[in-house]
């Protein structure tokens, strides 16, 4: 655990959501809600609400790179979480950018799959999550259906095919997967941690509600917050899990939009 004195620094590389529930709105909350302060880099702005996103503008890569070079000139970070990536040439900058000036961890949320079951980017961004910034992290955090695009594969039903993911994910490149089973049915959550040593189930009751909107960005920021605080992975991993089941339980007492809500980020505060 971190004992200096300072407050640790987290960084979120990821879309603009104005609806506040997920991308870098969410993250942010997050970090501020879990005692780590936030710095951002805006990928791209989207226009989206709680019901579906209906228009995206990517930030030139130039000025995400010159974002990057600015922030980390000045801000030491422990921890940077990675959302959603818009094409190689973002990847290659943020890449680029964390050559000399490598944080202790970095953590990918390979966004890459919409809710609907929807792609969200084209053959070029996949290769580019799967070939440039996945052997970039420290954890990657894909649910069922990413895990099945980053492996071309057919996406597990069950605890059994989860678990098979398991050797063929780390072929990737990555030193350690949180594979999420949200997606299963069932009255439970069971999340899959995985590195070279071992494998670990997290597991947690699943939350009756319909306000699902960010969990994912939620969670890897979560995690994020946690290891730049100084936790040990399956630590944070575990803490990160709990609070946000935790927040899913207290999203109704928000009332944003008429879809998908949020998750209350503040549930321990408000």
């Amino acid at each position: 655990m971190i004992t200096s004195a300072f407050i640790p620094n987290a960084l979120t590389i990821a879309g603009s959501d104005p609806s506040g529930g997920a991308g870098i709105q969410a993250d942010l909350k997050t970090f501020s809600a879990l005692g780590v302060y936030g710095t951002s880099v805006i990928t791209a702005l989207t226009a989206q609400n709680t019901q579906g996103v209906t228009g995206v503008h990517v930030v030139p890569t130039d000025f995400i790179a010159a974002q990057l070079d600015t922030l980390l000139n000045d801000v030491h970070i422990e921890a940077v979480k990675i959302g959603m990536v818009a094409s190689e040439e973002i990847a290659f900058a943020i890449r680029d950018a964390f050559a000399h000036r490598r944080p202790r961890w970095i953590v990918l949320d390979p966004v890459m799959v919409a809710k609907s079951g929807d792609i969200l980017v084209d053959d070029a961004g996949i290769r580019a999550v799967r070939e440039i910034l996945v052997p970039l992290a420290d954890l990657i955090t894909p649910n069922l259906p990413e895990a099945a695009v980053l492996l071309g594969g057919k996406t597990a039903q069950n605890l059994t095919e989860m678990e098979a993911l398991a050797p063929n994910l780390m072929t990737l490149g990555t030193a350690n997967i949180l594979l999420k089973g949200g997606h299963l049915r069932g009255e439970r959550c069971p999340d899959l941690l995985i590195s070279d040593e071992t494998i670990d189930w997290l597991d947690a009751f699943r939350v009756d509600t319909a306000n699902l909107h960010g969990t994912g960005c939620t969670l890897s920021s979560a995690i994020t917050a946690y290891l730049a605080r100084g936790h040990e992975l399956k630590d944070a991993a575990q803490r990160a899990k709990a609070w946000l089941s935790q927040a899913l339980d207290a999203s109704g007492k928000l009332g944003v939009g008429k879809g998908h809500g949020p998750v209350h980020h503040f549930h321990a505060w408000w």
